[in-house]
């Protein structure tokens, strides 16, 4: 199991005392400071409070920061907590950071590959996964394309999608 979990990321200042914007990854988003102190990808320690919203995000201050300059200076920054300050996952959820890393099989118990990351441009999740040779494969994240998944074992099961003529379309002759 991942030892943090990736809860926000700081954006652009908000003012000139030292104030940013800030992307909530959590489920309410108003929960970014929820859990305690921030940390960064370089294990800089923040303790942030959530000021208000905005349409872009939240209106966040951080301690220690009281400039638009050093503000900027976060700019981009990624915020993690560690994963056992967040509450357990209902049944059939999962956190992104407990995929990553899990041993991809198919049906028949086949090794595919490693989940390097869980992606989510709008129209569903989707798994990353580094097959060892060749570029990964990208499966929706749905109970069809991933019928089981076994957090303990460090496992789970992918049917990757069929493509058929339907899905592709009509790539039959082309008329000049």
């Amino acid at each position: 199991m991942a030892a943090r979990v990736c809860v926000g990321r700081i954006g652009s200042p908000h003012g000139v005392r030292g104030l940013v914007t800030a992307a909530s990854f959590t489920e309410v988003p108003e929960h970014l400071a929820a859990y305690g102190p921030v940390e960064t990808e370089d294990g800089r320690r923040l303790d942030i409070a959530v000021r208000g919203a905005k349409k872009a995000g939240l209106i966040v201050s951080v301690a220690g920061v009281d400039s638009r300059e050093a503000a900027a200076a976060l700019k981009g920054a990624l915020l993690y907590v560690p994963r056992d300050r967040l509450p357990q996952p209902d049944e059939e959820e999962w956190y992104h950071a407990d995929l990553v890393g899990l041993q991809a099989r198919d049906a028949m118990g086949a090794p595919l590959g490693r989940v390097v990351a869980v992606h989510d441009f709008g129209a569903g999740a989707l798994l990353e996964i580094d097959p060892g040779v060749g570029e990964t494969i990208m499966v929706p994240f749905t109970k069809e394309n991933v019928p089981a998944i076994d957090t303990e074992a460090g496992t789970l099961v992918v049917m990757p999608p069929e493509e058929t003529d339907a899905e592709l379309g009509d790539k039959g002759d082309l008329a000049p």
